[in-house]
């Protein structure tokens, strides 16, 4: 195919995922006021599932109140006539773009999938179901722990003691910051998936992440310390665990790929 033809291909591809995309999203739509009261707004509610969950592992572990986190105390507001309608729309697309990844992530094989060999095929079999739960693994991660603990850190966040200033996020600011949190949790947890891939490509080694271990970790901890509301080392851990256990399914991923692409190496050259 010359690279016109491949332009074309490609642009079924993409208009393929954008139908799908928007009928998820007309279905969302419909539905738009239950998923803001329950879903999108869940995080502002003080019986929402986190906040109410880890006191009660707090309480059962003779904690205290360790885990328990306070509820957001804020009154959201709109500054403009179409803030509502405009955050229906992101909130529709956001959702269908979720519901829709799996099939987005088989039309971009079904675009790659010819310019790879038998060996590289039968390799990524099953890529699109490992990228599809990581993505679904982060973006839960993100909803049910980072949002709350991020917003209600920055809610109940008073700068100084005398201080009468009130919290008063708008509409806009607040799916800008909930869209960020969930969508770059899906993102950050694809590192296994990355791992595989540049130490497939040779980019990055197991040695290389295992000599960078101990910077990555010092970078979530911090994360950690600074979205948790509370110093204690538990609340933090509860954030910073599933990260270092990603990084470290990242290098047992890559050390597998190191292994089995020496094992090969190996048989070649005996051969």
């Amino acid at each position: 195919m010359g690279f016109v033809d491949h332009l074309e291909a490609l642009r079924w591809h993409v208009v393929r995922s954008l139908i799908a995309i928007i009928i998820f999203a007309i279905l969302i739509f419909i539905k738009i006021d239950w998923i803001f009261d329950h879903i999108i707004f869940g995080p502002m509610q003080a019986d929402f599932v986190s906040y109410t969950g880890l006191c009660k592992i707090s309480h059962y572990l003779h904690m205290g109140d360790a885990l328990c986190m306070p509820p957001p105390n804020v009154k959201m507001q709109v500054t403009a006539f179409g803030s509502q309608f405009m955050t229906s729309i992101s909130i529709a697309f956001l959702g269908g773009f979720i519901v829709a990844f799996p099939y987005v992530c088989w039309e971009i094989w079904r675009f790659l999938k010819p310019a790879l060999s038998t060996t590289e095929i039968k390799n990524t079999r099953g890529g699109i179901l490992f990228v599809t739960f990581f993505f679904l693994c982060g973006i839960s991660f993100g909803y049910f722990l980072l949002a709350p603990f991020t917003f209600s850190f920055l809610s109940n966040y008073k700068l100084g003691v005398l201080s009468t200033l009130e919290t008063r996020p708008t509409l806009d600011d607040y799916i800008e910051n909930m869209i960020n949190i969930i969508i770059g949790a899906g993102i950050s947890f694809q590192l296994p998936v990355v791992s595989f891939v540049l130490t497939k490509i040779g980019l990055i080694t197991p040695l290389f992440l295992k000599t960078y271990r101990k910077y990555a970790y010092v970078f979530i901890l911090v994360i950690a310390a600074v979205i948790t509301p509370s110093p204690d080392w538990m609340s933090q851990a509860i954030v910073a665990l599933p990260l270092f256990l990603l990084y470290e399914l990242s290098i047992l991923i890559s050390s597998y790929v190191e292994n089995k692409r020496a094992k090969q190496d190996a048989e070649f050259f005996s051969s």
